[in-house]
């Protein structure tokens, strides 16, 4: 009889090389979701000399420095966090498609894991509570995804 085999990886940052690209518009709603990132890293062993903060101008910018990044070999993942706040023109509709298809594109043309920190909101109000108010960080849960999927891919990758 033959046994399942299930590959599953532990939540850890000790060891890991992380990048965090995070855009600068916005920044009162990225900022405190760069806090919850880096809080992710620590309370996980990470070391405050394997985190490497990459800011971009806006949401927009982050998929090709994430593309970048992961391609520089020098990071086991990547955490992406912005914040597209919908307004009254088709704008967000836009740069939120193209953001997360990008940043999807960036983890599989390179392999390495790409989380998706990026609020998606319809209101400023709603940006807040999912930046550490009512609805948990979501900046602290992109970086949990991070260093979980950097962890499963060495797991798959017989690394």
């Amino acid at each position: 009889m033959s046994m399942t085999k299930l590959i599953e990886a532990q939540i850890s940052a000790q060891g890991l090389k992380i990048a965090v690209v995070v855009s600068r518009f916005n920044s009162f709603i990225t900022e405190r979701l760069l806090e919850g990132a880096k809080d992710a890293f620590v309370r996980h062993g990470g070391e405050a000399d394997n985190l490497t903060i990459i800011k971009t101008p806006g949401s927009f910018e982050l998929p090709l420095v994430a593309s970048a990044a992961a391609k520089s070999g020098k990071y086991e993942a990547i955490a992406a966090l912005g914040a597209v706040i919908r307004g009254s023109t088709p704008h967000f509709d836009y740069v939120a498609a193209e953001v997360s298809k990008g940043l999807a594109q960036a983890a599989l043309s390179t392999g390495v894991p790409v989380s998706f920190g990026v609020l998606t909101c319809d209101t400023i109000e709603q940006a807040v509570d999912r930046a550490g108010v009512k609805g948990g960080n979501k900046g602290f849960e992109a970086m949990v995804t991070a260093m979980e999927m950097a962890r499963l891919m060495g797991l798959v990758n017989g690394v």
